[in-house]
């Protein structure tokens, strides 16, 4: 091969699995570029939560958590079971904490508290925790990357100038019912008011994640090539060598790592592997995922695994705009949701992973979320703060349905009214003594979470105050979780378990550690982070100490 450029380690993908395998990679004393193929980066991590599920990480010490090793494992036992091989759930519980610690020693900007009280997300499974393993990035003042903010992918979420974290969020979310929520929601916008007349440019979630390692990247002297869309790898006698992208051949002496992604947006590949009905329009996965290096890995033997498997998101999707997925709004009081026969059929706080499975099963793909006028005064609903009108656009296009009744509005929404009436009758007496009889919904520490602590069962309350609105939901999705199949360093792997030599995978490119289910919030970016750090310490592991590019037997 004739290369136009060369480097020890080459990185397909800019989210956080790939920042952190380039920011690792750099570290380590190798040489690292990583390539992005649209002309932000961050991908998907930046639009995300930002939040990581690392059990025993160093954040987690000095909690009242009183986590252990033991006890991630008989969880991960229980919610993931045996779909994973045991060595690679292992691998996570040990190099999981390694890499926290790793980043928290060796860098100056990545960060992370404790979230207290965001459960996992089967918490009452052997080995849960209601008090949750979560962290979260701390804030983070986009200034301090210079001309790098310019290229970096945002959220855009409408909060209205206002920046906070999730424990900030979760008080917010209560605004309009406890003294809490506007006290928190007082200090935020205290925190706006400081912004504007310092100039601080403050970023939370996904968006201070990415922030973090791009920062960090750029001071340990890693690139990032955005507008560099990948073509094919480059394989000379059976060793990947390199890839092509951008027109360019750019060698990577001691291996390349796949990180960009899954394949949301291919509707193609959709219909290939997705449940059936599927839509691109229904994923909230940044641009440019369309498995190209899925289709790369697989050209050179590896293995795929878990392809019709997605992180599901159960979504909201406005005509001509972005997707809105729904996670606290499934859990406030006051809210059901129905099918297309106008019943339900789920408890409506579950995970939204578990949500989007029990659609497709329950033939529930085309549902209602069903709100009152009550619910929406206390309540965030869709991005829109209590009592803020829905847009006007929403009601006029149709897209939300709004009655005086609940008859009526099944007419609108194309439902039985009878059975819609019965339905809401039978929810409204049950949300009056306290206890969902049908689904347990409120039985869970992880439902109660985003609930209303001013009730009796802070997920419900009764649907008795006109006017009504209903809104549709799709089974959307965060991303794909189905790909390469790799081993405890990353490594692509054959059907045969033999490593592809040269390939590396990580984050949604690969297929999930955490198998069919999702155990807690962050169970994406951790292993994404995690296995992005332990492939490129395994290929400065197989480098001969101080002779970049020659390489040695692995130990």
């Amino acid at each position: 091969m004739r290369w136009d450029h060369s480097y020890d380690v080459v990185v397909v993908g800019s989210g956080a699995a790939g920042l952190a395998a380039a920011l690792t990679a750099r570290l380590r004393g190798l040489s690292a570029l990583v390539v992005e193929k649209t002309g932000k980066y961050g991908g998907s991590s930046s639009l995300s939560g930002g939040a990581i599920w690392v059990p025993g990480n160093l954040y987690l010490d000095g909690t009242a958590l009183r986590d252990s090793k033991d006890d991630a494992r008989t969880y991960l036992k229980a919610t993931v079971g045996d779909r994973v091989p045991p060595e690679r759930l292992e691998a996570y519980l040990e190099r999981g904490p390694e890499m926290v610690r790793y980043f928290h020693d060796n860098t100056r900007h990545v960060r992370f508290e404790y979230t207290p009280g965001y459960s996992d997300y089967f918490p009452e499974r052997p080995g849960g925790r209601p008090l949750g393993r979560s962290v979260e990035p701390s804030l983070f003042d986009l200034r301090k990357l210079g001309p790098l903010r310019a290229t970096m992918r945002r959220a855009e979420l409408p909060t209205y100038g206002m920046v906070m974290n999730s424990r900030e969020f979760h008080k917010v979310n209560m605004i309009a019912r406890t003294w809490r929520g506007r006290r928190v929601a007082v200090k935020i916008g205290l925190r706006a008011i400081w912004s504007l007349l310092s100039g601080a440019r403050y970023a939370s979630l996904g968006e201070a994640l990415i922030g973090r390692l791009r920062l960090s990247l750029a001071e340990a002297g890693g690139e990032v090539w955005v507008n560099t869309p990948f073509e094919d790898l480059v394989v000379e006698d059976g060793r990947v060598t390199g890839i092509h992208a951008g027109g360019k051949a750019i060698q990577a002496r001691g291996g390349v790592i796949l990180a960009a992604g899954g394949f949301s947006h291919s509707q193609p590949l959709r219909e290939t592997y997705l449940p059936q009905p599927t839509d691109a329009a229904w994923t909230s996965a940044a641009p440019g995922q369309t498995g190209d290096t899925i289709a790369a890995a697989l050209a050179a033997g590896a293995e795929l695994d878990l392809m019709d498997r997605v992180w599901g998101m159960p979504t909201a999707v406005p005509p001509g705009e972005a997707p809105v997925f729904l996670v606290t709004d499934r859990a406030v009081p006051g809210m059901i949701i129905v099918d297309g026969r106008g019943e339900r059929y789920v408890n409506e706080a579950v995970p939204y992973h578990e949500f989007v499975d029990t659609m497709y099963a329950k033939d529930a793909v085309r549902s209602w979320m069903v709100i009152d006028q009550r619910t929406k005064n206390r309540y965030l609903m869709l991005g829109h703060f209590p009592g803020q009108p829905f847009k006007k656009a929403w009601l006029k296009n149709g897209f939300i349905k709004k009655a005086e009744s609940v008859e009526a509005l099944a007419g609108r929404m194309g439902v039985d009214p009878v059975r819609l009436s019965a339905t809401v009758k039978r929810f409204n007496e049950q949300a009056r003594q306290g206890r969902d009889a049908d689904f347990g919904r409120g039985d869970s520490a992880y439902d109660r979470y985003y609930g209303d602590p001013t009730l009796p069962n802070p997920n419900l309350a009764p649907l008795d105050k006109g006017p009504f609105y209903a809104i549709p939901i799709v089974p959307g999705d965060i991303g794909t979780k189905g790909g390469v199949v790799t081993d405890v360093h990353g490594r692509a792997l054959r059907a045969d378990g033999t490593p592809v030599e040269g390939l590396y995978a990580a984050g949604n490119v690969s297929a999930a550690v955490m198998g069919e289910t999702y155990p807690g919030p962050g169970a994406t970016l951790g292993p994404a982070m995690t296995f992005g750090y332990a492939a490129a310490t395994h290929i400065k592991d197989t480098l001969s100490p101080g002779t970049p590019g020659e390489r040695r037997t692995p130990r």
